[in-house]
């Protein structure tokens, strides 16, 4: 994968995971487009159109439910793999019901945060 086609989409209303994920992402080669809300996400993801998308479960203001499921049912966007991530301990209910391709549980480590990443990129292509 070339790097001008790698880039990341992450929502989480929590500016330190945002900040620590940008950084570490962005030292592997990622352009990194993050948001604290999920408001108008088809137009904003359309406008980007990343490889895969970190979605956290609070995020406001519909919730990290609805804005996967408005990713899926977007023609244009429902190929790009959805990972979910969150604290709560339903995590893998929450994901499947959202339609996300996989999850990662908070707190996470960088490694895991790789390997999700590179599993769902070699699954979508």
């Amino acid at each position: 994968m070339n790097n001008l086609n790698k880039k990341i989409v992450i929502f989480d209303d929590d500016e330190d995971i945002l900040s620590i994920c940008s950084f570490i992402l962005e030292e592997q080669g990622w352009k990194v487009y993050a948001f604290t809300d999920c408001n108008q996400i088809a137009e904003r993801v359309s406008a980007i159109l990343p490889s895969v998308i970190l979605m956290d479960n609070w995020i406001p203001d519909d919730g990290g439910i609805i804005a996967t499921q408005t990713l899926k049912k977007t023609e244009q966007l429902k190929n790009i793999p959805v990972i979910y991530f969150s604290a709560n301990s339903d995590i893998e209910l929450f994901a499947n019901h959202a339609g996300a391709e996989t999850y990662l549980a908070k707190p996470f480590d960088l490694e895991e945060l790789e390997r999700v990443i590179n599993t769902v990129l070699i699954k979508s292509h």
